[in-house]
């Protein structure tokens, strides 16, 4: 079979295998992302751990109940002889002892200084914390997904205008034969136009590798299998300016660096009370509840006998550490140098953000700018291909500026494709500053 039939064939499959496979939109990426992303599950199993923390069961306000049981047996035998009566000796052989007892002590805590309402309060807001942990992985992650879904979107679009390219020098070159084989042209201009296909073969190829390896990368984020083929959607829709301000203007409500100080700071302060707590006594109850039986055998002097006990208590203990060497004191001071340092710390993550949102802001204000001059680049371009192609059919100028034509197309569409999508991650990473990046429409 012609070696041409084969290529066109196997391009042919390949084109309708691409074509053909399963189409993942970005609100399916987000989900399967979501649902199967390794960071997120762990993230997910985090937060149940701190919910369990911050349940009744470990708040410390339900009572201990304890229970005890024993039991105990003893085998003997004796001999009793009376020498100065003529009473007979009296043999007991095997005699047995039971003995069995079995109890229940409550404790439950009063009064403790108030460290156990603090803590619990602690435990909830540490529960809040991890929640806000967990969103900022998953705003990470939301945004790495799509850092490689454009970037296979990009890919896709850039092999389409190599495919359209390749298609254009191989009628060149096809063009070329017919010329020479009639004397319109020479050897050269058939060999330039072969040098042109070969070179277009070449980036399409590495195109179409870097553009299964991203697939692969896309895939491992999703926890897919790895060369499940898919195609992306690559229509963009960017945020208007009045969305943009009406966000930015809620940054310091929504933003998740800052939550999350503002949650530590919070737990500083309930650190402070709780160390207090150790300045004043703890108040406790205490009930018991015990059954003792006890089986004995006949003896010398007294017959067998069971007996039964049951016995009730019930107290009210107060502790008061006076001085504890200083722990306490040592505690506090530390829980409050930790409070201040929250504070400081509040003071630089707000400068940082707000650098972050200016520049972030800007980039995409630029970006934007950029994609919208590379778009009319493309149509000036276009124009002057099409004009060069017509006069390089009708012989007006030659294959050299017809290709340079073509390259100049080539950049224009590819660069536009990059800045399309520059932008687009731009404005994510400013959603994601102004904490809105999951409350959006990709």
């Amino acid at each position: 079979m012609n070696k041409h039939i084969i290529k066109t064939i196997f391009c042919f499959f390949f084109v309708s295998y691409v074509a053909f496979a399963q189409k993942l939109t970005k609100q399916e990426a987000v989900r399967l992302t979501l649902e199967n992303n390794y960071g997120i599950l762990i993230a997910t199993n985090t937060i149940e751990a701190a919910k369990n923390n911050k349940g009744i069961l470990n708040s410390g306000y339900l009572p201990t109940l304890s229970g005890n049981a024993g039991a105990n047996y003893q085998i003997a035998s004796t001999s009793t002889s009376f020498p100065t009566t003529e009473d007979p000796d009296r043999d007991i052989t095997d005699a047995e002892t039971q003995r069995y007892n079995a109890g229940l002590n409550l404790n439950y805590t009063l009064f403790d200084g108030l460290g156990r309402f603090y803590n619990y309060k602690r435990l909830k807001e540490q529960y809040n914390l991890t929640e806000l942990q967990a969103r900022e992985t998953i705003e990470n992650t939301i945004l790495q997904l799509f850092t490689v879904y454009y970037e296979v979107a990009r890919l896709s679009e850039n092999a389409s205008i190599l495919e359209e390219t390749l298609r254009i020098s191989k009628e060149r070159v096809t063009r070329s034969d017919y010329q020479f084989q009639y004397g319109q042209n020479t050897k050269l201009n058939v060999l330039n136009a072969q040098v042109d296909v070969a070179n277009d073969s070449i980036n399409l190829l590495n195109t179409r590798q870097q553009l299964q390896n991203t697939r692969r990368d896309l895939n491992s984020i999703l926890n897919e299998e790895l060369e499940k083929q898919f195609s992306v959607d690559t229509i963009i829709k960017f945020a208007s300016k009045l969305e943009l301000s009406d966000y930015l203007e809620k940054v310091f409500e929504n933003n998740v660096t800052l939550l999350q100080n503002e949650s530590n700071l919070r737990i500083s302060e309930y650190d402070i009370k709780v160390s207090k707590s150790g300045y004043l006594p703890t108040v406790g109850l205490t009930g018991t509840y015990g059954w003792n039986q006890s089986r004995n055998p006949a003896s010398a002097f007294f017959p067998d006998n069971i007996s039964n006990t049951a016995t009730f208590g019930a107290g009210v203990s107060l502790t008061w550490n006076i001085f504890d060497g200083g722990g306490a004191i040592t505690r506090v001071k530390n829980s409050k140098i930790a409070l201040d340092n929250q504070e400081l710390l509040k003071n630089q993550i707000t400068i940082q953000v707000e650098r972050d949102i200016a520049n972030a802001l800007g980039n995409y204000e630029n970006r934007l700018k950029v994609y919208n001059i590379q778009r009319q680049n493309v149509l000036t371009n276009k124009h002057n291909f099409e004009r060069s192609q017509e006069r390089f059919k009708l012989g007006q100028i030659t294959s050299i500026e017809f290709r340079q034509a073509q390259i100049n197309l080539i950049q224009a569409r590819t660069d536009k494709n990059l800045a399309k999508y520059n932008a687009k991650i731009a404005e994510l990473q400013l959603l994601q500053l102004a904490g809105q990046l999951l409350n959006v429409d990709f």
